[in-house]
């Protein structure tokens, strides 16, 4: 792993430092939208801004938008990214997004990108079910091309009980991260139960939830579930958005402004993925949250 620099050293101290003045802290955002911030107490430093791969994803085909749109058109897509500023990729078993994401950044040392992936674990969704987190870390390590995954997520718990259920996974994921495979462990919650679960979780290091201003395709109101993600960072957990412009429902710029917006404001996330498809996409995203910082 590289040396911190001075810049990511004070930010990793400001960041303990308010997290320990109170249950609400007033984090600082970043400065850019592809500074490199502290995802809570993992270690991992990812870009403010993260490419998400998962857009209409599933269908029990491991396919997504980003697969379907075939490995040049994708490569394009995670290049222009990484060449952008973006560092910070999200992938998935449910995608089919591994092998992709290997070859669009062949050439790219490993230490330059953060790689967060997900298990899906539930009986529908994908052919094959998945029972053991270890062979499943071992088999998206081969996907990937890596040694190590930054982030492997339990992909969409809903229940409130998802820490009795899911034991013997979790137990697994946690070897995984001992032996050095893994960095970071967490959840892909899709009900506000789930999430309230994750939250009194030791366990949980990772927190990928679903917020934007509208409460599209989220699991709350949009300000309850940034109240229950802020009291999440207070605790050192790393807050990951999603869904930041409501799954492309938000088609005009100003509906995606409000969004990035809402969500910068709320102190509620430490960074945010977002299902680009296009490279355009990515510049204008990027440009508007130039302005969103700034304010």
């Amino acid at each position: 792993m590289n040396r911190m620099n001075r810049r990511e050293f004070i930010g990793t101290l400001v960041a303990g430092l308010a997290t320990a003045a109170g249950p609400h802290p007033a984090l600082a955002a970043p400065r850019s939208p592809t500074d490199r911030v502290p995802l809570g107490k993992t270690g991992v430093l990812a870009s403010f801004v993260g490419l998400g791969t998962g857009m209409r994803g599933g269908g029990g085909k491991r396919q997504s938008n980003h697969t379907r749109m075939g490995q040049k058109a994708f490569t394009r897509l995670a290049r222009h990214a990484f060449d952008s500023g973006i560092n910070f990729f999200d992938v998935a078993d449910l995608y089919g997004t591994h092998p992709f994401l290997r070859d669009a950044l062949k050439g790219v040392p490993r230490e330059k990108y953060v790689i967060q992936s997900k298990i899906w674990f539930r009986p529908k969704g994908l052919p094959d079910v998945t029972t053991s987190a270890k062979e499943a870390v071992e088999r998206f390590r081969k996907e990937l091309g890596v040694d190590y995954i930054d982030i492997v997520l339990l992909h969409c718990t809903t229940e409130p009980d998802w820490t009795d259920t899911l034991r013997a996974m979790m137990d697994e994921l946690s070897a995984e991260k001992e032996k050095g495979r893994i960095r970071a462990v967490g959840t892909s919650s899709h009900s506000f139960a789930a999430m309230q679960t994750a939250a009194s979780s030791p366990w949980v290091n990772v927190q990928f939830a679903r917020i934007n201003h509208k409460g599209v395709n989220m699991d709350g109101k949009p300000e309850e579930i940034a109240t229950l993600l802020k009291r999440m960072r207070a605790a050192g957990k790393a807050v990951i958005g999603m869904k930041i412009f409501g799954e492309g429902k938000f088609q005009t710029l100003e509906e995606r402004e409000a969004s990035l917006r809402f969500v910068v404001t709320q102190k509620c996330v430490n960074a945010m993925i977002i299902g680009f498809e296009k490279p355009e996409q990515i510049d204008e995203t990027l440009k508007q949250l130039v302005a969103v910082l700034k304010a």
